[in-house]
């Protein structure tokens, strides 16, 4: 599988583990928006990294992972699901110039969103932008708002975005020296490595000397939640009265989706059928 999830843990330690390829999930990203070089590697390394975060949770929902600056990268925004699809999108302004990502960014701050389907309110953490690579920005993120050591080793490049999470779990019983020897082992590990090779031979290079219970890859999509019927309900909330006002001002509403590229555009009829609902009269209950 090439867009696959691994998920490993060491036996007798408190390590798990989780490895990632993306390949047509990352490039139908790319395919939506031209996108500079530099930015597409920032998109790539952060849908690895979303999809290795998710897998690491146990709810039914979504993490939305975003990184918000006020240098030439504005905004870079991916979203992965429980079932691992994904979506992801950025902004910026002028030239991306080739420099690390903490200087295309500029100040900022570093927010992950956990949005459960069964009602509970949304969780977010924020932290400040802290480090030279995405990958150190997460580990200082896991540290500061989740109290977990996490390490991280994230790669793409034009075709392929890889990553391999290791996090040292709560439970401290076990092989004291587990964490330590599996870091230093990741730490061997090149970004070549990581994304030319399938996951089990990744895996086998670092850890063959490690006795580790392997679960099934899952595979990992690209998909966007947009539709028409959730613009409808956008426009709802924005309220007839405005929306009216706009369709007079500009003839026709034309929404795109940042995501996605997809176009949803609503003329007077398609307004009042958003609304029809709201326009309805009650029935009078004078008798003739």
């Amino acid at each position: 599988m090439k867009d696959a999830l691994l998920r490993f843990l060491f036996e007798g330690a408190p390590v798990r583990g989780e490895m990632v390829t993306l390949d047509q999930t990352y490039r139908e990203v790319l395919a939506r928006h031209d996108y500079p070089p530099v930015l597409r590697a920032v998109i790539g390394e952060m849908m690895a990294a979303a999809a290795l975060l998710s897998a690491t949770l146990k709810f039914n929902g979504s993490l939305v992972m975003q990184m918000h600056g006020t240098g030439a990268v504005r905004l870079a925004v991916v979203e992965c699901n429980a079932d691992l699809s994904m979506r992801a999108t950025a902004r910026w302004e002028g030239e991306v110039k080739p420099l690390p990502v903490r200087e295309l960014l500029g100040n900022g701050k570093f927010v992950i969103t956990l949005d459960p389907l069964n009602g509970q309110h949304p969780y977010q953490g924020v932290v400040s932008l802290e480090g030279d690579s995405i990958a150190a920005m997460l580990e200082n993120y896991m540290l500061r708002s989740e109290q977990l050591e996490t390490r991280f080793w994230l790669a793409a490049n034009d075709q392929r975005a890889a990553g391999l999470l290791l996090q040292k779990l709560p439970d401290d019983k076990g092989d004291a020296d587990a964490w330590d020897r599996a870091s230093h082992l990741a730490g061997t590990l090149t970004q070549a490595e990581l994304l030319e090779l399938p996951l089990g031979e990744v895996m086998h290079r670092l850890f063959h000397e490690e006795t580790l219970r392997v679960f099934d890859e899952h595979a990992v999509v690209f998909r966007c939640s947009c539709s028409r019927e959730r613009v409808g309900s956008m426009l709802k909330m924005v309220g007839v009265d405005e929306v009216r006002n706009i369709l007079e001002e500009q003839g026709g509403i034309d929404i795109q989706c940042e995501f996605c590229n997809t176009r949803y555009q609503f003329d007077k009829v398609d307004v009042e059928q958003v609304f029809a609902d709201q326009l309805v009269q009650p029935a009078s209950d004078t008798r003739h």
